[in-house]
Order: structure tokens, then C-alpha cells, then sequence
């Protein structure tokens, strides 16, 4: 649940725009701008800003806790921020909407998290981010791109599954969680192997997301 938001601003140009904006924003999450710091220097600007929620349930769900039977979720589509950053980088007429102003899942996020045994949100790629609830739980989260494939860009499964920015929930948890939410099951999750995600059930080859 939203609570307030702070905000670190390095004045300069258009603060104007910046500030239409952080507006639009506030608004939208019906959230306070609690305070924070607004300085004037030289060199490159830069800008902060911490975001403060409150859990809506007891235990939050972590990235630990996905066991052996579980299925593997997805709360929407991937790769819609992948096409918004390659259309503002080609400077195309293409929506890059999704990768400006992407709308985290909360109302989705509460409602599954009494229900979910792992979850977290796809933010540097959803193999990577499935090997991070493998790792943390461990377990194997078993993949199946065809489960994915309709929720990526057509011709574009490999990359979307790569790819991140596109803050759409993963969680594991019983079957039958498809029928009650608006997610998709995209696979299941195994006892620990020597990889913390499989695709297919192979180790997917290559990079598996963004590395910070």
C-alpha cells in the first residue's frame, strides 16, 4: 500500500516538466510527496527518489519459499518495454509507453499475496529473476516457453524472456491460482538441481537478464 513518497531534485532546466510530471505520478498512486531535498550544483544532475509502502499482508511474500509442486506465475505480458525502448532509441512512431511510465502490478500484488509461496516483480528479466527465486528458495523453477510465448512479442520470445523494465509479477505458488487471479502458468517448480532455472528442460544458454 502506498505511503508517501521523498524526493532528492537537482534544479536545472525544465524543472517545470519534471515537476507536471511527478504530479501525474502522485496522483495516479494517490500518494503524498512527504518531503526530501532540492539543491542547485554544477556538472551532471541528478535526481532521487525513495518510494515508501505498507505491507498489506502478513508474511510478505519473499523470494524464498517456492517448493517442489508449485506452479510458476506471470501477472502479464513481457518485452512491452524491450519495443518502447527500441522505438525511442529508433526514434519510431511505435508506443514506447511501457518503457517510460511502467505501471507496477499493486492491486494484483495484494491480491495474491495470501496465496503465493515466492513472488517478486520482472524487473532485469524473467529467466534471471525466475533464477533468483530457484536460488533463494532452493528449488528449480522449470520454464515452458510455449506457456510464455503468447504473452511476449511475436518472434521476439527469446529476447523478451531476457529482457526487463516490464515490473509484471512472478510468484509460484498451488495450482488453480490461474483460475482465481489474472496470471498465467508458465511452468513449475522442481526440487534443486545444479541450475535454479531451466527452460524446456534444458539450462537456458547465454545470459539469462540484465546484470547491474
Amino acid at each position: 500500500m502506498p505511503v508517501g513518497v521523498l524526493l532528492s531534485h537537482m534544479l536545472g532546466t525544465d524543472d517545470h516538466r519534471f515537476v507536471t510530471g511527478l504530479r501525474e505520478v502522485l496522483d495516479t498512486f494517490n500518494v503524498p510527496l512527504l518531503g526530501g531535498d532540492t539543491v542547485r550544483g554544477d556538472g551532471a544532475r541528478s535526481w532521487g527518489c525513495t518510494a515508501i509502502g505498507r505491507a498489506s499482508h502478513t508474511p510478505v511474500p519473499s523470494r524464498a519459499g517456492a517448493k517442489p509442486g508449485d506452479k510458476v506465475y506471470l501477472g502479464g505480458p513481457i518485452g512491452q518495454a524491450m519495443l518502447g525502448f527500441e522505438a525511442l532509441r529508433d526514434d519510431t512512431e511505435a508506443d514506447d509507453t511501457a518503457y517510460r511510465r511502467p505501471i507496477p502490478q499493486l492491486e494484483l500484488g495484494r491480491q495474491l499475496a495470501p496465496h503465493v509461496t515466492a513472488m517478486m516483480d520482472v524487473s532485469d528479466g524473467l529467466l534471471l529473476d525466475a533464477s533468483r527465486i530457484g536460488k533463494a528458495s532452493g528449488a528449480t523453477l522449470a520454464i515452458s516457453s510455449e506457456a510464455v510465448a503468447p504473452l511476449a512479442p511475436e518472434n521476439r520470445l527469446t529476447d523478451a524472456m531476457r529482457w526487463g523494465d516490464d515490473y509484471v509479477l512472478l510468484a509460484t505458488g498451488p495450482a488453480g491460482l490461474d483460475r482465481e487471479f489474472d496470471v498465467t502458468c508458465i511452468g513449475e517448480v522442481h526440487a534443486q538441481t545444479d541450475h535454479p532455472v531451466l527452460l524446456d528442460g534444458s539450462v537456458p544458454q547465454g545470459d539469462l537478464g540484465y546484470t547491474h
